[in-house]
């Protein structure tokens, strides 16, 4: 520690507080060895799932850990990809393009080399079924996550990183006290709306078949399949229960004081112009009374100290200049073999990818376009669907705190839910006013792409600056003007971003919401989602392969030409700073 620097002082502290933390200590170690014992099971082709209410605690407790792995996996994977594509400009070329390729990829596209793969490398216990799981989950969370970060790196003020390169910030330091700080509050937005794309296949990821092979393990997402499968109510309307609970228990505790902590990083010219939501709450303060967690703080503080203090001796620039030389090298030296190893695994998939769907004839191709046209009519009208309602209730959102404070919980929770697991009852609704799956598919597509559009707006609306807001005020912008000069403008970034990721999760919903089964009916329409999932369950490969493929070259298409295109405009002319 710095010797003129003052040692902040210990708040007053509560034994009940630390009790508490004592106690949720001992509740997440005795929640990992429960995990760990499932881990360690032996591999079951098909593990049987009860149905009763009372092992829903313990199923919950596995999709929380499977879903929370991933997304640390998420997050390291966004800062160091999102990073390195920001500042190389080669490595640019390749990453961005990759991004969007797997991006449009469904998750049953990664399931059958994934999960077979890591099942012949752990053969004997749950390990390999357990990492697939993860991994698919961290598919359905990642590539939002990825592009927001991107997209923060993209907006960070040039004053700021002017700033930075005068006072001679390393690269650690310019993530932590300059990038990571400006991203905070998109990345916990798009944290979350990446969660619930985590949960939504949930009832996939735990509980899948491929072709004559069945795969379950332990958790909400299967309990809910299985009870749709055998048609048992009451199961589903606990697996309902349960879901919420999760959800809000998760929003309360994890993403609302998250939410309420990033807030102190907006930028702003207007001293107190805080909202009033940047402050700890209730239960962070109660926490913050711990004697333990302070002593934690306190050592972390210190350890980040140690991290980013700058050295300022007279020699420190030129021998930072000389150090750099051979971490520079060495990183070149690393990317090469990286880029290496990635055109030999790329031009690997290709030929594999190309001796597969030369097995398919005319017929089958004739299929995949009248599919494609289908499905690619729901996936634009879903979209257009989400944004003429998410951008104006996201604006107001982000504008009214205290609203946003209010509503939380249910949009969270509406977000959070993994639709599949009503499609079901949303079906019979459909057919309760004549109607067949083939529109039905659309607000079933809509359930699980409008949140990407909701959070994005929110977190753009809620980072205008305060000065910003003032001027509109003051030029009395009203009606059409005050959106066409003003808020369009001011959100136009984040709605980009929101629709392209919205639109990746809509092609992606499609291979559940044109193909649904419900007890021991199924319901499918024309689509290729419904090809997609047909062929999963079939165990063919040809169809598969052809299938996925088709729907990644649309999905990059369509963000070549038309996404990317708004999102180079829109940080061009609608960025602050």
């Amino acid at each position: 520690m710095v010797p003129n620097e003052p040692r902040p002082e210990l708040r007053r502290t509560s034994l009940w507080s630390d009790l508490l933390v004592i106690g949720l200590f001992a509740a997440t170690l005795l929640g990992a060895l429960n995990v760990e014992a499932e881990w360690r099971a032996p591999l079951t082709a098909a593990a049987p799932i009860d149905l009763s209410p009372s092992v829903l605690p313990l199923y919950a407790l596995y999709s929380l850990a499977r879903s929370w792995l991933a997304y640390g996996l998420s997050l390291v994977f966004t800062i160091l990809i999102a990073s390195w594509a920001f500042y190389d400009l080669r490595a640019r070329r390749l990453i961005l393009p990759a991004l969007d390729v797997l991006q449009s990829i469904p998750v049953l596209g990664f399931l059958p080399g994934l999960v077979l793969a890591l099942v012949a490398i752990f053969p004997h216990n749950n390990v390999g079924l357990e990492l697939a799981c993860i991994v698919m989950i961290f598919t359905g969370q990642v590539w939002n996550m990825a592009f927001s970060y991107y997209d923060s790196l993209q907006g960070v003020p040039a004053e700021h990183r002017n700033l930075a390169r005068l006072y001679d910030f390393s690269g650690w330091q310019r993530f932590w006290r300059v990038e990571l700080p400006f991203g905070t509050q998109s990345l916990v937005y798009n944290s979350m709306v990446s969660m619930a794309g985590g949960w939504f296949f949930l009832s996939i990821t735990e509980a899948f078949q491929l072709g004559d092979q069945d795969f379950r393990l332990p958790g909400i997402g299967s309990y809910m399949s299985v009870a749709i499968a055998q048609g048992n109510v009451p199961a589903q309307i606990y697996g309902v229960i349960a879901m919420g609970v999760v959800i809000v228990t998760v929003d309360r505790l994890i993403w609302w004081p998250l939410v309420r902590w990033s807030k102190k990083f907006n930028l702003d010219d207007f001293a107190g112009s805080s909202s009033g939501d940047s402050g700890p709450g209730k239960v962070a303060l109660w926490l913050a009374r711990s004697a333990s967690l302070q002593r934690i703080s306190l050592a972390w503080n210190t350890l980040t100290n140690a991290l980013l203090r700058r050295r300022h001796a007279p020699h420190a620039v030129d021998d930072s200049a000389s150090a750099t030389r051979g971490p520079s090298r060495f990183w070149r030296w690393v990317a090469n073999i990286a880029f290496a190893l990635l055109l030999a695994l790329g031009g690997y998939a290709v030929v594999r990818l190309g001796l597969l769907i030369a097995k398919l004839d005319v017929v089958d191709w004739l299929e995949i376009a009248t599919s494609t046209s289908y499905t690619t009519l729901r996936v634009f009208a879903a979209l257009a669907f989400s944004v003429l309602w998410a951008v104006p209730v996201g604006v107001w959102l982000g504008l009214n705190p205290a609203y946003a404070r209010r509503l939380q919980p249910f949009i969270q929770f509406a977000a959070s839910f993994p639709a599949p697991m009503i499609y079901p009852w949303v079906l019979t609704l459909v057919a309760a006013v004549g109607g067949t799956l083939g529109w039905g598919a659309i607000p079933l597509i809509v359930l699980g792409t409008q949140w990407y559009v909701l959070f994005n707006v929110v977190s753009a609306a809620s980072a205008i600056p305060n000065d910003v807001r003032s001027c509109a005020a003051i030029m009395g912008l009203s009606g059409v003007r005050r959106w066409t000069r003003y808020l369009l403008p001011a959100i136009a970034p984040g709605l980009v971003t929101g629709c392209i990721t919205a639109a990746g999760g809509a092609w992606n919903a499609t291979i559940v919401a044109e193909y649904v089964r419900s007890g021991n009916s199924l319901v499918q329409t024309t689509g290729l989602g419904a090809y997609i999932s047909r062929a999963t369950n079939a165990g063919d490969y040809p169809q598969l392969a052809a299938g996925v493929i088709v729907m990644a070259v649309l999905v990059v298409l369509i963000n070549r030409l038309v996404w990317k295109k708004l999102q180079a405009l829109a940080n061009e002319r609608c960025r602050f700073g």
